[in-house]
């Protein structure tokens, strides 16, 4: 009878992912990943080719996570691309490891920023239809326009230099709105 394997590529992905978060994907390594889950590198590399499968596996965790915190985020949905920037902020407040790891990394496993952001749910494009049935002509330069502020709040969020409230952000986000909106 064939011995039952102990460690799961389940186990893996999330001591991946844990490792992710609160040291940076820098440091997902198989010497940490066997030392989370508790075992020789060997389990992780009979279950994964190498570490390149690990990575673009964990990115997609990561990217899905993104999506549920977006997904679950309470804010702002009368105006459009509001929530999702400021759960975009606040996913760069409360996940700086993961937020660097998928927006800020030179790759982002194959995907642009917009099929981040749209995710499997389409997010993005159904905020893009909202902003256009409101009357808004091209509403994909007026993400654009958004999007500079948003993920400039954002990256100072990582680095500590933004401190306004969300109740002051979210305003600045609408006024930005309706004035390019015009």
């Amino acid at each position: 009878m064939a011995r039952k394997e102990k460690i799961t590529k389940d186990n893996i992905i999330t001591a991946a992912f844990e490792i992710a978060r609160r040291e940076g994907l820098i440091n997902v390594t198989a010497r940490k990943l066997a030392t989370e889950i508790g075992c020789s590198t060997q389990p992780i590399f009979r279950v994964y080719k190498g570490m390149d499968e690990v990575m673009n596996e964990l990115f997609y965790l990561i990217a899905d996570f993104f999506e549920q915190y977006y997904l679950e985020y309470k804010g702002n949905k009368e105006v459009p691309f509001i929530r999702l920037g400021m759960a975009y902020i606040s996913f760069a407040e409360k996940e700086k490891n993961l937020f660097y790891a998928l927006f800020l990394s030179q790759d982002r496993g194959g995907k642009t920023l917009y099929e981040l952001l749209n995710g499997k749910t389409g997010a993005l494009v159904r905020e893009i239809n909202k902003s256009r049935e409101m009357g808004v002509t091209n509403p994909g330069d007026l993400f654009m326009k958004l999007w500079i502020f948003i993920h400039g709040a954002a990256c100072m969020m990582i680095t500590g230099d933004y401190d306004l409230p969300d109740e002051e952000t979210e305003v600045l986000l609408i006024e930005s709105y309706h004035a390019y909106a015009k």
